[in-house]
């Protein structure tokens, strides 16, 4: 895998965040398509087969990391950014929905950094941007990813996305830590990953945390989020559905005494 490009960046805003991408003449970032804020005029753009990384080149390679990226529910396509200009030219991608834009330098980071599948939203020219199965079929099946979250390996700079609040935690060898599954947004690869049953038939049924924890073990690094997509889209389903309970003690039985 060859090095990947060494860009420069800067996390502009709170709770709707960009971030934006300083690129100098001839290096290139790549991003999901629909992710792109605003450029700069010398930046070309380009749609491309996987990600352009070296481990992708040829026909053969660059259809296998397409259909690597159908199975975690992306496109087929990425697009690269590239600086043509004479100068320093900027390009600036958003988040797509409130939260926070994590910078993660794979180099410093052991070279790899497996993620929930729906987190990446751009990265260096250079970075693999892959699959990762989970290989316990427990955790394939109640891990809240399925079998397949993302992996992006390399040695420069990748930005993941995450809802709300994002907590970052080392862990020492052999430790642990249970989190929701949902709130999981990336490892490092040498931290291990499994499921637990919650225990217990009443806090399974009325607890209303779900059945299954994800238990972490360290060594390494893990990022947390307090507000996974899932949570807050059934929350503005349910407001949705039921405009008129929000807020009412009765909820849905207070439609049975309106005229």
């Amino acid at each position: 895998m060859g090095r990947a490009h060494d860009i420069d960046y800067r996390i502009i805003g709170g709770d709707m965040q960009l971030v934006e991408i300083g690129l100098d003449p001839g290096e290139s970032v790549i991003a999901e398509a629909g992710s792109l804020m605003m450029m700069e005029d010398g930046i070309r753009m380009e749609t491309i087969f996987g990600d352009g990384s070296s481990g992708n080149k040829g026909l053969l390679n660059k259809l296998i990391g397409a259909g690597k990226r159908l199975l975690t529910g992306e496109s087929l396509f990425m697009t690269v950014f590239t600086n043509e200009g004479a100068g320093k030219q900027n390009v600036a991608f958003a988040a797509p929905y409130p939260g926070r834009i994590i910078p993660l330098d794979l180099g410093r980071l052991g070279g790899k950094v497996i993620c929930q599948k729906d987190a990446f939203l751009c990265a260096a020219k250079g970075i693999s941007v892959g699959i990762e199965f989970q290989r316990k079929l427990k955790t394939g099946f109640f891990g809240g990813e399925g079998f397949i979250m993302q992996k992006l390996e390399g040695d420069g700079l990748a930005f993941v996305h995450a809802g709300g609040t994002i907590v970052e935690k080392e862990l020492v060898s052999g430790e642990r830590l249970r989190l929701d599954t949902g709130c999981l947004v990336a490892m490092t690869s040498t931290v291990s990953y499994s499921i637990e049953f919650v225990g217990g038939f009443k806090t399974a049924l009325f607890g209303g945390e779900g059945l299954f924890f994800a238990t972490l073990t360290g060594p390494g690094r893990v990022w947390v989020q307090s507000l996974p997509f899932s949570r807050l889209a059934s929350r503005i389903f349910a407001a949705a559905e039921d405009p008129k309970g929000e807020g009412s003690i009765l909820g849905r039985l207070g439609n049975l005494f309106e005229n």
